[in-house]
């Protein structure tokens, strides 16, 4: 029989909480995030705190905790303007969006310093990044203080998606040729590795994968 260590959650500080939490819950999808601030500065971040939380309408989460106390610009961009995009990081861009992940300071782009190439977006101001697959333009919806107000979630309504026509048939997203990257705890990255494939059990919406078992 394996053995287990005993951790307590009561009485970890942030930084031990923060190291099994990220090492547990893995592996983790990455919102790379671009927004723009109000004097016009794009700004780009990645964010693994992040999944989607509802689908009527579709609406994405991302986990942005405080830096040092201090609020981070793709934070304060999303507060002061209400918009943001997600882009979908894949295995060929992978580099430049853990590169974007650097401290710099509010008034340098990440987009000027890593030559990001953008395209325009149609229903928020935050322009997308070109090289990523998939973009959801968001709109903000609400922000959730979490526990002791360090971390603060910003749930999106999507209202624009922007999908690359060789992962998008008109009806389904091709995920696995989508080649998406995953974050896991510490300095890894994780790529797809070996797809398994079994048959939907509960008919989701659209009963894409699903076989009726009782027939």
């Amino acid at each position: 029989m394996k053995k287990f260590i005993y951790v307590p959650a009561k009485g970890l500080d942030t930084a031990q909480a923060y190291k099994l939490v990220v090492g547990c819950v893995v592996p983790r999808p990455v919102a790379w995030i671009t927004t723009m601030g109000l004097n016009g500065l794009v700004n780009a971040a990645p964010f693994s705190s992040y999944n989607y939380v509802a689908t009527d309408p579709p609406m994405l989460a991302i986990n942005i905790a405080e830096r040092a106390g201090v609020m981070k610009d793709t934070a304060r961009n999303i507060l002061e303007t209400g918009e943001f995009v997600v882009n979908v990081s894949d295995e060929d861009n992978l580099d430049q969006m853990h590169a974007s992940a650097q401290e710099y300071p509010p008034e340098t782009s990440e987009i000027d310093e890593l030559g990001i190439e953008l395209l325009k977006s149609e229903m928020v101001r935050p322009p997308r990044i070109a090289s990523s697959p998939v973009h959801m333009e968001c709109k903000l919806d609400q922000k959730v203080v979490l526990g002791a107000g360090r971390n603060v979630l910003y749930i999106g309504e999507v209202v624009a998606f922007h999908l690359r026509d060789d992962i998008y048939d008109g009806n389904r997203v091709d995920s696995i040729k989508m080649r998406p990257i995953a974050r896991m705890g510490g300095p890894y990255y994780a790529k797809m590795g070996e797809i398994v494939e079994k048959p939907m059990l509960q008919k989701p919406p659209g009963g894409e994968g699903w076989i009726n078992q009782n027939k």
